[in-house]
């Protein structure tokens, strides 16, 4: 199925988003630094202004009940702030403070002892803030801090963190493959999230970069009329020290906290965490080589952290699936960006895939067409399951969404998904699993498209070139593979695309490779047993 939403390209460049990370580039060109020198500090300061408009309100709101107040004045007290979830500021910590810093005053200086009073006062941030500002010519600090300080002091917070998203997703392009490592795009992401629907539990993402798949789960529950802070416990790990922090930042600027720490998840496991948890997120690293292997004897069989064993192929990709599928409790659910080639691999890998599938834990694959991550041009596919469909009339089956045709072309080089276009494959699934379709993303473009490819009773069927449930007993024939391809077919009237006829040709190639391998295997039997009969 294709649906090709029209860019908004021109539209968007008068957002406010848009213009300050004009500005700052701008300023960034000129400074000599590179992106990764420039990138969390400029961060750092959004979210000195986010947290001085906060402070500010609560301050107000403090002044007002001291005036009518026996008690005294408690606005100068921390506690009165970390009460509501503000962060407390000292008068160095301000931000018109360092707006208006004296001519001649050291602004780096002056910026990075802020970002250290705000830490001393605010302990869930210790460690955490951007300390680099002397690297920054003071000419070039007072030029960002007036940019940042157009973002008015009445916007909403949601708004705030719009504003640090955007500046994390432009980042991530300046900065390439590194850029990659500690964001995804934020289309990627709610995709991920409106299947899951994370409305009350806990939730891990073992490879959580900068937080994204925190702050949309957060944004459904908001959406849905529930406070985020009381519904979700968030956990995440993360193997880059620097990232942790941005991480950590990136909730502060959404009001959230949760447990982030430092580890290699395929060695370390901190929150101790096999089978405890309601949600995972992730998009881990694929294809990662060189995992110490024995260091993980220990965590294979049932009820451990691999509990099909070790894939004999220097690929880490099954062991980051078999992670997220131990990490679940028994009404669990994940969604994770994986490797196209992880839906087809063969010898051990295909093992480990047969039991995953065999254990009736997958429930949906959705294959992603080029483009859409800032870092990688190749497709790939999001992997759903749900170890609670085992008491489902769906348990022996598994929804297969051909999604590569259904995108907006944002430019040349980059696609996304509109949010008609992520609502309408979301209730897809929804559908799939039973459930009543919800349209609180994407509206009506998505309950319009939906209905246009269901019919107006809104039941599933199978849809050629866009979706197909499939038995368990049609995936053993295909060779336990998940690859949507295989299934979902073209839809009357389509040609093949460039895209799929490659797909088909490298299937049909892998499959000649192993019936080759087969035949040779065969050869060679039957010379031996002729040479023993004939000796």
């Amino acid at each position: 199925m294709q649906w090709i939403a029209p860019s908004e390209k021109d539209s968007s460049t008068d957002t406010l988003e848009n213009r300050l990370w004009a500005a700052a580039d701008q300023l960034r060109a000129n400074s000599g630094l590179t992106s990764a020198q420039y990138s969390t500090p400029v961060l750092g300061l959004i979210f000195l202004r986010f947290a001085d408009t906060r402070f500010a309100k609560r301050r107000a709101m403090l002044e007002k009940t001291a005036a009518s107040s026996r008690r005294g004045s408690r606005m100068d007290d921390p506690a009165a702030y970390h009460a509501e979830g503000v962060l407390y500021l000292t008068p160095n910590a301000r931000f018109d403070k360092l707006l208006h810093l004296p001519e001649g005053s050291n602004a780096g200086k002056a910026i990075n002892e802020a970002m250290r009073d705000i830490e001393k006062h605010n302990p869930q941030l210790a460690g955490v803030l951007p300390k680099t500002y002397e690297i920054f010519t003071g000419t070039l600090l007072k030029e960002l801090l007036k940019r940042v300080s157009e973002i008015p002091a009445t916007i909403d917070y949601d708004a705030f963190g719009r504003i640090y998203e955007y500046f994390l997703g432009e980042f991530a392009k300046t900065e390439g493959q590194k850029g990659g490592e500690f964001y995804t795009p934020s289309s990627i992401v709610r995709l991920l999230v409106e299947v899951l629907e994370p409305y009350h539990g806990r939730i891990l993402d073992p490879a959580c970069g900068s937080g994204g798949m925190f702050v949309q789960s957060a944004r459904f529950v908001a959406e849905h009329k529930k406070n985020p802070s009381s519904e979700l416990a968030i956990h995440g790990q993360e193997k880059v020290a620097d990232t942790v922090k941005l991480c950590r930042m990136n909730l502060a600027m959404h009001g959230l906290e949760g447990d982030i720490k430092e580890a290699i998840t395929y060695y370390e496991d901190l929150h101790n965490s096999t089978g405890r948890f309601d949600f995972v997120l992730a998009n881990p690293p694929f294809n990662v080589n060189a995992v110490d292997k024995e260091r993980l004897d220990a965590e294979v069989g049932k009820g451990r952290r691999y509990p099909f064993g070790l894939p004999r192929t220097d690929n880490g990709n099954y062991l980051w699936i078999q992670l997220f599928y131990s990490t679940l409790n028994g009404n669990g659910r994940a969604g994770f960006v994986m490797a196209n080639s992880a839906s087809d691999a063969r010898s051990s890998e295909q093992e480990i895939r047969k039991q995953l599938i065999e254990a009736r834990a997958v429930d949906a694959i959705v294959a992603v067409g080029p483009n859409m991550f800032y870092t990688v041009t190749l497709p790939c596919t999001l992997w759903f399951l749900d170890r609670g469909k085992q008491k489902t009339s769906r348990v022996d089956k598994i929804l297969f969404l051909d999604a590569r045709h259904i995108y907006r072309q944002m430019d040349r080089a980059h696609r996304d998904w509109t949010e008609g276009q992520i609502g309408f494959l979301a209730n897809v699934v929804r559908l799939y699993r039973g459930e009543e379709p919800d349209f609180t993303l994407g509206g009506a473009e998505a309950e319009d498209k939906l209905k246009e490819v269901f019919g107006k009773k809104l039941k599933f069927t199978d849809v050629p070139g866009l979706c197909k449930a499939a038995t368990i007993k049609e995936i053993k024939v295909q060779g336990w593979s998940l690859n949507p391809g295989r299934y979902v077919g073209v839809a009357p009237g389509e040609e093949v695309s460039d895209e799929d006829f490659k797909e088909q040709l490298e299937t049909l190639n892998e499959e000649l490779e192993t019936l080759n391998a087969q035949g040779r295997e065969l050869e060679q039997t039957i010379a031996h047993n002729v040479a023993e009969i004939l000796e």
